[in-house]
């Protein structure tokens, strides 16, 4: 008996997988889903997969998963691969420690009437530290809040509108959390709720920039600070050991992007 394949498509009809590219800094590609276009500036190796930055024209940045055929090459479909280790370094150009072009000599805009909100003081050093720069130049304060348990009143107190957008970031947003909860409760097209997975903002921190393997695990009902520093066999001083973190920080490359993109996220949406 005679056989036959099975798939009776011709082949100029079969779709083809889109090509592999090295996602090398300063490659300009799309991403199909957003039409966000910009350029390469770095990519990170991640729990949920790699990611890759784009920086546009006008210096944003967006963080993407590195998904197959997501972006466009002179508008062919393309599947970026983090790059090899022999791949062509970006040209050295002085930048700001979020990795943005700086800016010799700019001064500081007026500040806008739009903020961005943190919940914790750490959190405030922490995006001063990163992006610091770069909102001094956009003219965007960050302010803390010391807990988000009031955050609808206090949204509400602040009254967002068109020109003067207000951003939120909340640790622990994750689903079912108390956080989500809260945050939910906020309802205004002018303000941005927007938060990263961790538990408090120190985990933001890569391990490997404090010296450590891994952040380790508190059991529920224990201060969180307290029983990061007796695992880690510091001093029970969470002030100083906050201290300790923060001097380890000297760039984005020191971050989580699951923050990264969150903080990138409300600075621009406040400044939009």
């Amino acid at each position: 008996m005679r056989s036959y394949n099975a798939d009776l498509t011709p082949p100029w009809k079969k779709s083809t997988p889109a090509p592999t590219v090295p996602a090398d800094p300063d490659l300009v590609v799309e991403e199909i889903a957003t039409g966000f276009c910009g350029a390469v500036i770095r990519c990170e190796k991640t729990a949920e997969g790699p990611t890759v930055t784009l920086e546009d024209r006008f210096g944003k940045h967006r963080v993407f998963p590195m998904t197959p055929s997501a972006f466009l090459l002179e508008g062919r479909p393309v599947t970026l691969v983090r790059p090899t280790a022999a791949s062509p370094q970006r040209p050295d150009r002085t930048r700001t420690a979020s990795g943005s072009v700086a800016v010799p000599g700019a001064r500081a805009r007026v500040a806008r009437a739009g903020r961005i909100y943190v919940e914790g003081r750490h959190d405030a050093e922490l995006v001063e530290r990163v992006w610091g720069d770069d909102l001094r130049i956009e003219g965007v304060v960050v302010e803390y809040l010391e807990g988000i348990d009031d955050l609808p009143a206090i949204v509400a107190e602040f009254a967002p509108a068109a020109d003067a957008r207000l951003g939120v970031l909340v640790d622990h947003l994750v689903p079912g959390s108390k956080e989500s909860r809260i945050a939910a409760a906020v309802s205004s097209d002018h303000a941005l709720i927007v938060g990263h997975p961790y538990i408090d903002v120190w985990e933001a921190v890569k391990p490997s920039s404090v010296g450590i393997t891994a952040w380790p695990r508190i059991p529920h009902g224990q201060d969180w600070k307290t029983g990061i520093c007796r695992s880690l066999g510091w001093p029970e001083n969470t002030g100083a050991a906050w201290q300790h973190i923060l001097s380890r920080v000297h760039s984005y490359k020191d971050l989580e992007p699951a923050l990264l993109g969150r903080v990138e996220e409300l600075i621009d949406f406040v400044t939009s």
